[in-house]
């Protein structure tokens, strides 16, 4: 999941992910620091911050680093890789970073782009002459540059059905059905964060290197900042055994939950590193693509300020009055990151968030300071404050209870959130049925990008199944008059949807649409975007 991030309505912890805008034992280790470095920076307890954080949050395990004036200041593990078992996560523990791996593919492009092999403003076709939109304007004119600036006029996360939850779709499928996916705006008239374009990008790298994505990654960027640990795919992760576990709530309980393989979209989300892996990473952004102790770069100085250059600008959102601090002057997408202000710096930034993990990095060039924090759970909250409380440290501000604060909001957004699901569920109209009998909807539907659901009896229960999602099976019970609620057999993906029905004059059924239940939702399951009609049966001979 991006970051993840949501339409119509933004949850809280997306909104975090953009705007920034238990009884489990705890353990932290050091495993690299630069004591004069520290020096110059009031003592700080980091450890009882992140402590009392992932408490207040319900975070089982949480990795930190923090950089600053090419050191390494601190590269460290809290909690526990997984619930139940002992094991500490420290600087060496892989977490999946999700959307923080866009800015490794705007990278690969920028050295791409400094060898001469692509320019930014290439049409798409000319590297990918298959490429179409669902606009033939929009194709002829979508550049590389394009893909990474989120202008596309493609909805918000709109498509993600094709890769999450974990599908049988391949990287050529999806890029091959964005022909098929309606625009919500015009082109290059608004910003509305996506995924599948990062797709395409890591296509064009791919076959620019004549290798897959990761081992490209891994030849260009990985090897060369000994980011040894660092993986390209779950699939590498097997038989390393310092790897987070993935943990969702299942209800307001925070559970282990599998973890989503999606090797169909490792441009846009296919990093695993550690805080010692990523603090390299950090340096090298900051030093605008130098390698340490060397005259090398992986990237230009002209490709670092253009990675960093406001491309698309972001609308800015009013945060709720006790966060008013961080209301940002400016707010734009560079290339690969997010860019805005805290207290009168620059910040180049990103959120990431799949199944089970979030991640923050936050860099403020001017002072030559990043952070880097990742979760083993689906929390955001936990990590703006972090993120704030250091930069505040670091920025010399009067210290802020950046937790309280943000604990107060989202539990505020949360009780808000399940009254407006009670109220609904109180003024249905309980006492309505179905227009028709229950076996009239069965069948299969087809939506020109997704594909096949089906819909059918399996004893007593109706079910639904996407074809090309083995985990999105769930059971569909009668909300009101033609519209049902699917309740999802994985209860940690926590979006259930609704599912509503229009009928012909003569009774037949026209279209099925749905919509997720609740703001909560991630905005990856882009239920709204789709539009299924009935598969006619071959007539019999």
């Amino acid at each position: 999941m991006q970051t993840r991030i949501k339409t119509p309505v933004l949850t809280l912890a997306a909104a975090l992910l953009l705007a920034f805008g238990t009884a489990a034992p705890l353990h932290a280790r050091d495993t690299a620091a630069a004591p004069a470095a520290a020096a110059a920076v009031p003592a700080y307890d980091l450890e009882a911050d992140t402590l009392r954080a992932m408490r207040t949050f319900d975070v089982p395990g949480m990795a930190i680093a923090i950089v600053k004036d090419g050191k390494v200041i601190a590269a460290r593990g809290f909690g526990v890789r997984k619930l139940g078992d002992p094991a500490p996560v420290d600087g060496q523990t892989l977490f999946e970073i999700a959307s923080n791996s866009k800015a490794f593919t705007a990278a690969m492009l920028a050295h791409l782009v400094d060898e001469g092999k692509l320019a930014w403003d290439d049409p798409v076709t000319k590297h990918l002459p298959d490429f179409q939109m669902y606009d033939a304007y929009v194709t002829h004119e979508m550049t590389v540059r394009d893909l990474l600036v989120h202008r596309s006029g493609l909805g918000l996360g709109a498509g993600d059905l094709m890769w999450w939850p974990t599908t049988t779709f391949t990287s050529d499928e999806i890029i091959h059905r964005l022909r098929f996916i309606k625009p919500a705006t015009s082109f290059r008239s608004a910003y509305a964060y996506d995924n599948l374009l990062y797709i395409v990008a890591g296509k064009i790298i791919a076959q620019k290197y004549g290798s897959t994505w990761g081992d490209a990654v891994r030849a260009q960027i990985l090897k060369p900042l000994g980011m040894n640990h660092t993986t390209t795919s779950l699939a590498e992760n097997a038989g390393i055994a310092n790897v987070a576990g993935a943990h969702s709530k299942v209800g307001e309980k925070i559970t282990l939950v599998k973890q989503m393989p999606v090797s169909n979209a490792v441009g846009a989300v296919g990093i695993n590193t550690s805080a010692e892996d990523i603090a390299k990473w950090m340096n090298l952004l900051l030093a605008q693509g130098k390698l340490p102790d060397s005259d090398q770069r992986l990237f230009s100085e002209k490709q670092s300020r253009e990675m960093w250059a406001e491309q698309t600008p972001i609308r800015i959102s009013e945060p709720k009055p006790a966060l008013a601090k961080t209301r940002a002057n400016f707010s734009a997408y560079g290339l690969g990151f997010q860019l805005r202000d805290y207290q009168g710096r620059k910040l180049a930034m990103h959120g990431g968030a799949l199944q089970g993990f979030y991640s923050r990095i936050v860099l403020v060039p001017e002072e030559k300071l990043g952070i880097a924090i990742f979760t083993n759970a689906e929390n955001s909250s936990s990590m703006t404050a972090l993120s704030y409380r250091i930069l505040d440290q670091y920025l010399n501000v009067a210290p802020t209870d950046w937790i309280k604060l943000m604990a107060d909001v989202e539990k505020e957004a949360h009780e808000k959130e399940l009254a407006k699901l009670k109220k609904e569920g109180a003024t249905r109209a309980a006492k309505s049925a179905p227009a028709l009998p229950m076996a009239s909807y069965y069948g299969d539907y087809e939506d020109p990008w997704y594909g096949t659901v089906t819909i059918k009896q399996m004893g007593s229960k109706n079910v639904m199944t996407f074809s090309r999602t083995p985990d999105l099976v769930g059971e569909l019970e009668h909300f009101q008059y033609d519209t049902f609620i699917v309740r999802w057999k994985e209860r940690n993906f926590n979006a259930d949807a609704y599912v509503t029905f229009s009928l012909n004059p003569d009774g037949t059924i026209e279209r099925m649409k749905m919509a997720p239940i609740s703001a909560e939702t991630d905005f990856s399951y882009d239920f709204q975007d789709l539009t299924f009609t009935p598969v006619k049966k071959a007539a019999a001979k």
